[in-house]
């Protein structure tokens, strides 16, 4: 249940001199526009008891932010651009956005980033979703006094542990206040990197027992799909590491102590994630110089056996072409005497045969006939 309600009438008047809501003077009124109403949902929770639900109007939220220690707020506009920012244009007017805070909001390719706004903090990050291929979704986040608003590109996330930990009051989440919360939204942002290195990792496992077994295209062009997830990563986790930087140095009324010692830890995720990242970027490009090396050494060992097939041919097409050139034996007992033999012509194959063979073992002795035995990788 809510706190005392012999305070909600007081609490109310307060929260509607806070936001800009209808009867506030000066205000603006709610647009009626025939925009596509974005699908909202609210979890309020204090120490003892949580409340969820999905609302239809931005002044059905007054309630639950007057009445509630914390309240998230998660909307998914419908669409992109124009047609986003008509949805979410009431919920802007109801916390204060500024018109360039809607524009990162709508416009879903912001880096990560954390902006102080005077009556809130915004805060974007990046999260992944699961489509097979590595991409991301813009997480754009407002913390205020008791509340945060998280605004998602889809109508999925990775924040479903978040969630079960305000329903079931496990952890630390219900004794805090909103900053803990948006701390633990950003965390499980960050967690969710590390499944997929997992993932990654095992497929590098796989590439590189591939490649020591003989290997094919389909392994380099597995790798560079690999080298490409991984750049994702990077690209989406280097710009969120420099926003915690920025949450855990730069001073603000919405973030306690308490919750910058999270914060930190957090931090020290995104630095692993990175360091991950160039550890499998690493093992994937030595990987890639090992299958371009093993198909060269492949192509070589084609050349070398061809090369001895045209060397063991040149003495017989060498005695071939000597008495191929029909010198007439009559007109000078010079002119290849040999040709009027009985055995000329099985001389001449032996011959053939003998000069091959003994280039063949010269060959042998040289080590030019021998394979290179195939690598096996360890199971120690």
């Amino acid at each position: 249940m809510p706190p005392d309600a012999p305070r909600q009438k007081r609490k109310t008047e307060r929260i509607t001199a806070e936001f800009n809501l209808p009867g506030k003077d000066g205000d603006r009124s709610f647009s009626t526009s025939s925009a596509r109403f974005p699908t909202v949902s609210v979890i309020c929770y204090g120490p003892d008891s949580f409340e969820e639900r999905e609302v239809r109007e931005p002044a059905d939220l007054i309630g639950y932010l007057a009445n509630w220690p914390v309240t998230w707020i998660t909307i998914d506009p419908p669409g992109e651009g124009q047609e986003a920012r008509a949805a979410i244009e009431n919920f802007a007017k109801l916390f204060n956005l500024h018109e360039l805070e809607v524009e990162d909001i709508v416009n879903v390719h912001q880096r990560a980033k954390v902006e102080e706004y005077g009556e809130h903090l915004f805060v974007v990050t990046r999260m992944l979703i699961d489509t097979g291929v590595v991409e991301t979704e813009q997480l754009s986040m407002f913390l205020g006094r008791n509340y945060v608003l998280t605004f998602r590109e889809v109508g999925s996330d990775c924040l479903e542990p978040v969630r079960d930990k305000i329903r079931k009051g496990r952890g630390r989440v219900r004794q805090e206040k909103a900053d803990y919360l948006m701390y633990a939204i950003i965390d499980a942002v960050v967690d969710s990197y590390f499944p997929l290195l997992t993932t990654l990792a095992d497929r590098l496992d796989d590439i590189e027992d591939h490649i020591l077994e003989g290997g094919d295209d389909e392994a380099a062009a597995t790798m560079y799909q690999i080298r490409r997830d991984l750049l994702s990563i990077r690209r989406a986790i280097w710009p969120t590491r420099e926003a915690l930087s920025s949450l855990i140095r730069d001073t603000n009324p919405y973030l306690s102590e308490s919750t910058r010692v999270y914060l930190r830890d957090c931090y020290d995720h995104a630095v692993r994630i990175i360091d991950l990242v160039e550890m499998y970027r690493e093992v994937g490009s030595a990987l890639m110089e090992v299958h371009y090396q093993r198909a060269s050494n492949r192509l070589n060992e084609v050349m070398k056996v061809l090369t001895i097939i045209t060397t063991l041919f040149i003495p017989p097409t060498f005695i071939a072409g000597i008495y191929g050139m029909n010198f007439n034996s009559e007109v000078s007992r010079l002119n290849m005497p040999e040709l009027n033999w009985v055995y000329g012509y099985p001389m001449a194959l032996i011959t053939m045969a003998l000069v091959s063979a003994g280039l063949l073992a010269f060959l042998h002795m040289k080590g030019w006939l021998r394979s290179k035995p195939r690598t096996k990788r360890s199971t120690n």
